[in-house]
């Protein structure tokens, strides 16, 4: 092992596969290699605390001594051109290459680009690193008209943090609601009643037809019906785009994203790919999926680390996700594609709700509000492949103190591991 494992990528998976390497002994060359000049840091308070704060500054997912101190060769600011799956090589932009035993790549997504005319225009901005966030953070301090094209969990995160900073925000969806393809209806129109209670403004199936500006500046955005919205800065979170060209220009299978079998390993075994850029067969749903979450790119990285260092393990971690939005703590475990039914606990007036998916009498996922202990049983029952059922959880207290009860009666989950 002489080359060692060159990892591509140096967010929260990349780093997290380092680690991980060290920790189930790997004793070769590490070399983590990111293409920003940073600091690996914490994504998800970009969107929230660090863009309302001027000196809120990034939280580093590791301090400068653990990569010293680990043997983990760092190196920021260097962007690979071109990887050769045959050589095991990869050649780097502007010069030089590097060789590797393993190459595992970590190299994320990006934000959909908007596709309109004025997009170019400054003052349209998305978020995906610490560079965005500091032009978000900057132009919000001098912006009063703010719009948020899409309702996704990034863009309500930003129109609840920039309301809560005196800005007038106004949320623009394409389709009928919010959170289309992450929550229920249920949630999805909670959240809009809490953040329209701010004086968030949120238009849902309603499109932009195009942007417009005056010396080069922002100044509105006109609907497809004809409306103008004035804005000095619009922010852009319509989905996010996998990062596959390195891999398929490679020769690497594709299709929405790396494709990678049960171990993390590509379609050449020496190379793997985890996080937001991977695509596989999900033990829970039985189709392919490509999950963004922190908590995915961490288990697979762990994952990865272990298959490098000669296990045999299959990814079976449950997913799970979160999302801070204003006053709501929005916790999401499970895949919940395909339910047919669905019960719901506590009471939305309060702030603090639960609801359980169900296919038949199969739990497959719970998304709560307020109420992380749901959260946290759901991640433990799933991880366990137990299923309360829904007359059960309708029970209320009761059902859930007996549903509680039969699953501590149970063998232990299938896999530790989901519980660290």
């Amino acid at each position: 092992m002489k080359n060692g494992v060159v990892i591509v990528g140096a967010g929260h998976a990349g780093v997290q596969a380092a680690a991980s390497l060290r920790e189930d002994g790997y004793d070769g060359p590490v070399i983590l290699v990111g293409d920003e000049n940073e600091l690996p840091y914490h994504k998800p308070p970009l969107s929230k605390t660090f863009i309302k704060d001027a000196e809120a500054k990034p939280q580093p997912l590791r301090g400068e001594a653990f990569y010293t101190g680990s043997a983990i060769d760092y190196r920021p600011g260097i962007r690979i051109e071109r990887i050769d799956a045959g050589r095991h090589g990869l050649d780097i932009a502007g010069g030089g290459a590097l060789a590797f035993d393993h190459l595992i790549l970590a190299t994320g997504s990006r934000p959909r680009a908007l596709p309109l005319p004025g997009s170019d225009l400054s003052g349209v901005v998305s978020l995906r690193s610490l560079a965005d966030a500091r032009l978000i953070r900057e132009l919000s301090a001098e912006s009063e008209d703010i719009i948020i094209l899409g309702g996704g969990f990034i863009g309500l995160e930003i129109a609840a943090t920039l309301r809560a900073a005196g800005r007038t925000v106004t949320v623009v969806e394409a389709v009928d609601r919010l959170l289309g393809r992450a929550v229920a209806p249920v949630v999805a129109s909670h959240v809009r009643q809490r953040l329209e209670a701010t004086g968030v403004r949120i238009l849902t199936g309603t499109s932009i037809s195009r942007l417009e500006g005056e010396d080069g500046k922002v100044t509105a955005a006109i609907t497809s019906s004809g409306e103008r919205l004035p804005a000095r800065m619009v922010v852009v979170g319509i989905g996010a785009v996998p990062n596959v060209e390195l891999a398929q220009a490679a020769g690497l299978a594709v299709a929405n994203g790396i494709r990678v079998d049960h171990q993390m390993r590509s379609s050449v075994p020496e190379i793997l790919a985890i996080g937001d850029a991977a695509s596989y067969r999900h033990w829970f749903t039985g189709g392919d999926v490509r999950l963004e979450s922190v908590q995915n790119a961490t288990d697979q990285a762990r994952l990865a680390a272990r298959t490098i260092t000669g296990h045999t393990d299959a990814y079976s971690a449950v997913p799970w996700f979160w999302s801070d939005i204003g006053d709501m703590k929005l916790q999401m475990v499970g895949l919940t594609a395909g339910g047919d039914s669905h019960v719901v606990l506590g009471d939305l007036r309060d702030n603090k709700f639960s609801i359980y998916h169900y296919a038949g009498d199969r739990l497959l996922g719970i998304e709560s509000v307020n109420r992380p202990g749901d959260h946290m049983l759901g991640r433990k029952m799933l991880g366990a492949g137990f299923s309360p059922s829904p007359q059960m959880v309708a029970a209320g207290p009761d059902g859930l103190k007996a549903a509680l009860a039969t699953f501590q009666n149970m063998e232990p989950a299938r896999d530790e591991r989901i519980f660290r």
